[in-house]
Protein backbone atom coordinates (compact mmCIF):
# COMPACT_ATOMS: atom_id res chain seq x y z
CA UNK A 1 0.00 0.00 0.00
CA UNK A 2 1.35 3.44 -0.91
CA UNK A 3 2.00 5.82 1.97
CA UNK A 4 1.85 9.61 2.14
CA UNK A 5 5.10 11.50 1.55
CA UNK A 6 7.21 11.65 4.70
CA UNK A 7 5.74 8.52 6.25
CA UNK A 8 7.78 5.85 4.48
CA UNK A 9 11.00 6.09 6.50
CA UNK A 10 9.29 6.14 9.90
CA UNK A 11 6.84 3.44 8.89
CA UNK A 12 9.70 1.18 7.80
CA UNK A 13 11.01 1.07 11.38
CA UNK A 14 7.61 0.05 12.69
CA UNK A 15 6.83 -2.41 9.91
CA UNK A 16 10.08 -4.32 10.42
CA UNK A 17 9.92 -4.42 14.23
CA UNK A 18 9.40 -7.85 15.79
CA UNK A 19 8.65 -6.61 19.30
CA UNK A 20 6.60 -3.71 20.68
CA UNK A 21 7.24 -3.08 24.38
CA UNK A 22 4.68 -1.28 26.53
CA UNK A 23 5.75 1.28 29.13
CA UNK A 24 3.33 3.37 31.25
CA UNK A 25 3.17 7.02 30.25
CA UNK A 26 3.40 8.10 33.90
CA UNK A 27 6.76 6.33 34.36
CA UNK A 28 9.08 8.45 32.20
CA UNK A 29 12.09 7.11 34.08
CA UNK A 30 11.38 3.79 32.32
CA UNK A 31 11.34 5.18 28.77
CA UNK A 32 15.11 4.92 28.30
CA UNK A 33 15.20 1.39 29.71
CA UNK A 34 12.43 0.34 27.35
CA UNK A 35 14.23 1.86 24.37
CA UNK A 36 17.44 0.07 25.39
CA UNK A 37 15.70 -3.30 25.84
CA UNK A 38 16.21 -4.39 22.24
CA UNK A 39 12.56 -3.85 21.37
CA UNK A 40 11.92 -2.80 17.80
CA UNK A 41 9.45 -0.19 19.02
CA UNK A 42 8.20 1.14 22.35
CA UNK A 43 4.53 1.85 23.07
CA UNK A 44 4.07 4.58 25.67
CA UNK A 45 0.68 3.77 27.13
CA UNK A 46 -2.00 6.29 28.09
CA UNK A 47 -4.75 3.67 28.16
CA UNK A 48 -4.83 0.53 30.32
CA UNK A 49 -1.64 1.29 32.27
CA UNK A 50 -2.99 4.61 33.56
CA UNK A 51 -5.87 5.00 36.01
CA UNK A 52 -8.62 7.52 35.24
CA UNK A 53 -7.46 10.06 37.82
CA UNK A 54 -3.83 9.78 36.65
CA UNK A 55 -4.41 10.41 32.94
CA UNK A 56 -4.12 14.23 32.91
CA UNK A 57 -0.81 14.14 34.80
CA UNK A 58 0.43 11.29 32.59
CA UNK A 59 -0.13 13.41 29.48
CA UNK A 60 1.96 16.21 30.98
CA UNK A 61 4.75 13.79 31.93
CA UNK A 62 4.71 12.27 28.46
CA UNK A 63 4.85 15.62 26.68
CA UNK A 64 7.74 16.84 28.82
CA UNK A 65 9.71 13.61 28.52
CA UNK A 66 9.17 13.19 24.78
CA UNK A 67 10.92 16.50 24.19
CA UNK A 68 14.06 15.02 25.76
CA UNK A 69 14.25 12.01 23.43
CA UNK A 70 16.72 11.93 20.55
CA UNK A 71 15.58 11.74 16.94
CA UNK A 72 16.47 8.06 16.57
CA UNK A 73 14.45 7.19 19.68
CA UNK A 74 11.43 9.18 18.50
CA UNK A 75 11.43 7.06 15.33
CA UNK A 76 10.78 4.01 17.54
CA UNK A 77 8.17 5.51 19.87
CA UNK A 78 4.43 5.16 19.43
CA UNK A 79 1.72 6.21 21.86
CA UNK A 80 -1.36 4.22 22.74
CA UNK A 81 -4.16 6.69 23.32
CA UNK A 82 -7.55 6.02 24.87
CA UNK A 83 -10.28 4.64 22.64
CA UNK A 84 -12.67 6.75 20.61
CA UNK A 85 -15.79 7.48 22.61
CA UNK A 86 -14.00 7.71 25.97
CA UNK A 87 -13.86 10.96 27.92
CA UNK A 88 -10.05 11.04 27.52
CA UNK A 89 -9.90 10.61 23.75
CA UNK A 90 -10.08 14.28 22.73
CA UNK A 91 -7.28 15.34 25.08
CA UNK A 92 -5.16 12.42 23.88
CA UNK A 93 -5.69 13.51 20.27
CA UNK A 94 -4.55 17.02 21.12
CA UNK A 95 -1.36 15.64 22.70
CA UNK A 96 -0.41 13.27 19.89
CA UNK A 97 -1.14 16.05 17.41
CA UNK A 98 1.57 18.14 19.10
CA UNK A 99 4.03 15.25 19.36
CA UNK A 100 3.52 14.23 15.73
CA UNK A 101 5.08 17.56 14.74
CA UNK A 102 8.06 16.66 16.96
CA UNK A 103 8.76 13.33 15.28
CA UNK A 104 6.40 10.86 16.95
CA UNK A 105 6.52 7.67 14.87
CA UNK A 106 2.97 6.45 15.35
CA UNK A 107 -0.22 6.19 17.35
CA UNK A 108 -1.94 3.03 18.55
CA UNK A 109 -5.73 3.28 18.47
CA UNK A 110 -7.22 0.70 20.85
CA UNK A 111 -10.57 -0.90 20.14
CA UNK A 112 -10.52 0.33 16.55
CA UNK A 113 -13.93 -0.38 15.05
CA UNK A 114 -14.36 1.83 11.98
CA UNK A 115 -12.34 3.59 9.28
CA UNK A 116 -13.96 6.83 10.42
CA UNK A 117 -12.15 6.63 13.75
CA UNK A 118 -8.86 6.34 11.91
CA UNK A 119 -9.72 9.22 9.59
CA UNK A 120 -10.38 11.40 12.65
CA UNK A 121 -7.06 10.32 14.18
CA UNK A 122 -5.19 11.01 10.93
CA UNK A 123 -6.68 14.50 10.81
CA UNK A 124 -5.25 15.14 14.27
CA UNK A 125 -1.70 13.88 13.69
CA UNK A 126 -1.07 14.79 10.05
CA UNK A 127 0.43 12.66 7.31
CA UNK A 128 3.86 11.79 8.76
CA UNK A 129 2.59 9.73 11.70
CA UNK A 130 1.80 6.03 11.27
CA UNK A 131 -1.50 4.60 12.51
CA UNK A 132 -1.61 1.27 14.35
CA UNK A 133 -5.20 0.14 14.94
CA UNK A 134 -5.79 -2.56 17.58
CA UNK A 135 -8.44 -5.16 16.82
CA UNK A 136 -9.98 -5.96 20.21
CA UNK A 137 -13.71 -6.36 19.65
CA UNK A 138 -16.20 -8.20 17.47
CA UNK A 139 -17.06 -4.88 15.80
CA UNK A 140 -13.41 -4.27 14.99
CA UNK A 141 -13.03 -7.71 13.49
CA UNK A 142 -16.13 -7.17 11.34
CA UNK A 143 -14.61 -3.96 9.92
CA UNK A 144 -11.06 -5.27 9.65
CA UNK A 145 -10.66 -4.88 5.87
CA UNK A 146 -11.92 -1.30 5.86
CA UNK A 147 -9.64 -0.50 8.80
CA UNK A 148 -6.59 -2.12 7.19
CA UNK A 149 -7.04 -0.17 3.96
CA UNK A 150 -7.05 3.27 5.58
CA UNK A 151 -4.15 5.53 4.52
CA UNK A 152 -1.26 5.70 7.02
CA UNK A 153 -2.09 2.35 8.61
CA UNK A 154 1.27 0.62 9.08
CA UNK A 155 0.21 -2.60 10.81
CA UNK A 156 -2.74 -4.22 12.52
CA UNK A 157 -2.36 -5.08 16.21
CA UNK A 158 -4.27 -7.80 18.06
CA UNK A 159 -5.60 -7.10 21.54
CA UNK A 160 -6.04 -10.73 22.52
CA UNK A 161 -7.09 -10.17 26.14
CA UNK A 162 -9.67 -7.48 25.43
CA UNK A 163 -11.00 -9.53 22.52
CA UNK A 164 -11.67 -12.44 24.86
CA UNK A 165 -13.41 -10.10 27.29
CA UNK A 166 -15.55 -8.56 24.56
CA UNK A 167 -16.81 -11.96 23.42
CA UNK A 168 -17.03 -13.58 26.86
CA UNK A 169 -14.40 -16.17 25.93
CA UNK A 170 -12.35 -18.25 28.37
CA UNK A 171 -9.40 -19.40 26.30
CA UNK A 172 -6.90 -22.04 27.32
CA UNK A 173 -3.18 -21.26 27.72
CA UNK A 174 -2.53 -21.92 24.01
CA UNK A 175 -5.42 -19.64 22.95
CA UNK A 176 -6.35 -22.12 20.24
CA UNK A 177 -9.83 -20.59 20.26
CA UNK A 178 -8.35 -17.37 18.84
CA UNK A 179 -6.62 -18.91 15.83
CA UNK A 180 -9.44 -17.89 13.44
CA UNK A 181 -9.04 -14.29 14.61
CA UNK A 182 -5.28 -14.37 14.11
CA UNK A 183 -5.79 -15.77 10.62
CA UNK A 184 -8.25 -12.94 9.92
CA UNK A 185 -5.60 -10.36 10.86
CA UNK A 186 -2.99 -12.08 8.70
CA UNK A 187 -5.33 -12.22 5.70
CA UNK A 188 -6.60 -8.65 6.08
CA UNK A 189 -3.01 -7.41 6.28
CA UNK A 190 -2.12 -9.30 3.14
CA UNK A 191 -5.16 -8.04 1.23
CA UNK A 192 -4.35 -4.45 2.20
CA UNK A 193 -0.67 -4.79 1.37
CA UNK A 194 0.42 -4.13 4.95
CA UNK A 195 3.35 -5.52 6.89
CA UNK A 196 2.62 -8.61 8.95
CA UNK A 197 0.20 -8.15 11.84
CA UNK A 198 1.33 -7.81 15.45
CA UNK A 199 0.16 -10.51 17.86
CA UNK A 200 -1.07 -9.85 21.39
CA UNK A 201 0.58 -10.18 24.78
CA UNK A 202 1.64 -13.05 26.99
CA UNK A 203 0.27 -11.90 30.37
CA UNK A 204 2.64 -13.91 32.56
CA UNK A 205 5.69 -11.65 32.88
CA UNK A 206 7.93 -14.35 34.39
CA UNK A 207 6.89 -17.32 32.27
CA UNK A 208 9.42 -17.10 29.48
CA UNK A 209 8.64 -20.63 28.31
CA UNK A 210 5.09 -19.48 27.57
CA UNK A 211 6.45 -16.37 25.82
CA UNK A 212 8.58 -18.65 23.64
CA UNK A 213 5.64 -20.93 22.82
CA UNK A 214 3.38 -17.97 22.05
CA UNK A 215 5.99 -16.33 19.81
CA UNK A 216 6.56 -19.57 17.91
CA UNK A 217 2.80 -19.86 17.40
CA UNK A 218 2.75 -16.28 16.11
CA UNK A 219 5.38 -17.11 13.54
CA UNK A 220 3.64 -20.30 12.41
CA UNK A 221 0.43 -18.29 12.06
CA UNK A 222 2.00 -15.64 9.83
CA UNK A 223 2.18 -12.83 12.39
CA UNK A 224 5.49 -10.97 12.34
CA UNK A 225 5.68 -9.32 15.76
CA UNK A 226 4.32 -9.45 19.30
CA UNK A 227 3.32 -7.01 21.99
CA UNK A 228 5.48 -7.29 25.12
CA UNK A 229 4.69 -6.16 28.66
CA UNK A 230 8.11 -6.73 30.25
CA UNK A 231 11.66 -6.19 28.98
CA UNK A 232 12.50 -9.85 29.72
CA UNK A 233 10.03 -10.91 27.03
CA UNK A 234 11.74 -8.89 24.29
CA UNK A 235 14.79 -11.04 23.47
CA UNK A 236 12.69 -14.21 23.51
CA UNK A 237 10.21 -12.70 21.06
CA UNK A 238 12.93 -11.24 18.83
CA UNK A 239 14.71 -14.57 18.56
CA UNK A 240 11.56 -16.60 17.93
CA UNK A 241 10.26 -14.28 15.22
CA UNK A 242 13.59 -13.70 13.49
CA UNK A 243 15.18 -15.94 10.87
CA UNK A 244 17.31 -18.85 12.09
CA UNK A 245 20.95 -19.33 11.10
CA UNK A 246 19.88 -22.15 8.79
CA UNK A 247 17.29 -19.93 7.10
CA UNK A 248 19.83 -17.14 6.60
CA UNK A 249 22.30 -19.60 5.09
CA UNK A 250 19.62 -20.97 2.74
CA UNK A 251 18.50 -17.49 1.69
CA UNK A 252 22.08 -16.39 1.01
CA UNK A 253 22.75 -19.42 -1.15
CA UNK A 254 19.46 -18.97 -3.03
CA UNK A 255 20.23 -15.38 -3.96
CA UNK A 256 23.82 -16.17 -4.83
CA UNK A 257 22.73 -18.95 -7.17
CA UNK A 258 20.02 -16.75 -8.66
CA UNK A 259 22.61 -14.13 -9.61
CA UNK A 260 24.54 -16.81 -11.48
CA UNK A 261 21.50 -18.06 -13.42
CA UNK A 262 20.31 -14.64 -14.49
CA UNK A 263 16.94 -15.03 -12.83
CA UNK A 264 16.05 -18.37 -14.42
CA UNK A 265 14.45 -21.17 -12.43
CA UNK A 266 17.05 -23.45 -10.84
CA UNK A 267 17.37 -26.31 -8.36
CA UNK A 268 18.99 -26.00 -4.93
CA UNK A 269 19.15 -28.75 -2.31
CA UNK A 270 16.90 -30.86 -4.49
CA UNK A 271 14.15 -28.22 -4.62
CA UNK A 272 13.08 -26.03 -7.53
CA UNK A 273 13.58 -22.33 -6.84
CA UNK A 274 11.34 -19.86 -8.66
CA UNK A 275 10.11 -16.33 -7.98
CA UNK A 276 8.03 -17.11 -4.82
CA UNK A 277 11.07 -18.68 -3.15
CA UNK A 278 13.28 -15.81 -4.29
CA UNK A 279 10.87 -13.39 -2.60
CA UNK A 280 11.03 -15.51 0.55
CA UNK A 281 14.84 -15.48 0.49
CA UNK A 282 14.93 -11.70 0.12
CA UNK A 283 12.50 -11.35 3.01
CA UNK A 284 14.62 -13.59 5.24
CA UNK A 285 17.76 -11.54 4.63
CA UNK A 286 15.90 -8.28 5.16
CA UNK A 287 14.50 -9.50 8.47
CA UNK A 288 17.86 -10.44 9.94
CA UNK A 289 18.78 -6.77 10.19
CA UNK A 290 15.89 -5.77 12.41
CA UNK A 291 14.33 -6.49 15.80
Amino acid sequence: MSQPDGLHEVASVLTLARSFLFVPANRPERYAKALASGAGAVIIDLEDAIGPEQKPAARVQLEESFALLGVADRDRVVIRINAAGTVWHADDLALVGKLAHQGLAGVVLPKAESPGQLAHLAASVGQTCALLPMIETAAGLAAIDDIARRPQVARLLFGNLDFQADLGMACGPDEAELQPVRLALVMASRRAGLATAVDGVTPGTGDLAQVQADAERSRRSGLGARLCIHPQQVPVVNAALGPTAAEIDWASRVLAQSSLTGGSVFTLDGRMVDEPLLRKARHVLAQQQFV
